[in-house]
């Protein structure tokens, strides 16, 4: 009966131990700074209602004026205030992830970084993170598509899409949405699903851009010209 009694006693003080190990001061703050990063985004959703619209601009202390004003600039405003905040968050306690903060609020720092100018200098860390298992690898793989689009590279798992004005054969003015130019495309859907993702690059696309889109390979070249066009 001791013997059990010590080892029910040992199993609970792990599981405290365990919960100790979730900061809860940092938790707050990330899921404050998660919810004003997607929070900004969803005011730009076409399919919002009027009135969860409002609901939003309230909760996000937004005043209205100042949104038709502004616009996509108050969400650049605010990415680089939690971009501040991200980087002195992991310069004290390195990326803040599940054994920090718990889930999901370890997706805060990702996304934050993910919508920066500062990729490049976090991939690093970030690789670190899925390494350690603290964010899902499928994260680590979209940083590294958006960061090899970025350097005007191929990516690798074809998460990233793109939108741009170019010109029809009639040189007409058009906006055409695609996917990045991808490593080895034949064996893209290979490369993700060992990376984890439940999607195949063509099912993704049309996530990215609606039902009816047809996903094309593109190349490089291809993605030049298309920019060429409407110099």
């Amino acid at each position: 009966m001791r013997k059990i009694f010590l080892l029910l006693f040992g199993i609970s003080a792990f599981l405290i131990n365990a919960q100790q190990k979730v900061n809860n001061a940092l938790k707050k703050e990330l899921d404050e700074i998660m919810n004003v990063d997607q929070g900004y985004r969803m005011l730009f959703d076409s399919e919002i209602t009027p009135e969860k619209k409002g609901k939003l601009l309230k909760d996000l202390n937004i005043d209205e004026e100042e949104f038709k004003k502004k616009g996509w600039q108050l969400v650049a405003e605010h990415d680089s205030l939690n971009m501040q905040k991200i980087e002195k968050i992991i310069s004290q306690y390195g990326y803040p992830g599940k054994t920090l903060v718990g889930e999901p609020t370890n997706q805060a720092a990702w996304y934050v970084i993910q919508h920066s100018t500062k990729i490049g200098k976090f991939l690093p860390v970030i690789k670190e993170a899925g390494k350690k298992k603290e964010i899902p690898f499928t994260w680590v793989a979209m940083m590294e598509d958006r960061y090899l689009m970025n350097e005007n590279k191929e990516q690798i798992y074809g998460t990233q899409g793109k939108g741009e004005m170019t010109k029809d054969k009639d040189g007409k003015q058009i906006f055409i949405n695609f996917v990045w130019p991808v490593q080895d495309p034949k064996n893209v859907n290979k490369r993700r699903r060992e990376a984890g993702f439940d999607s195949t690059v063509e099912e993704n696309a049309q996530r990215m851009f609606g039902k009816d889109f047809k996903y094309e390979p593109y190349t490089l070249q291809q993605v030049l010209e298309i920019r060429n066009k409407n110099k």
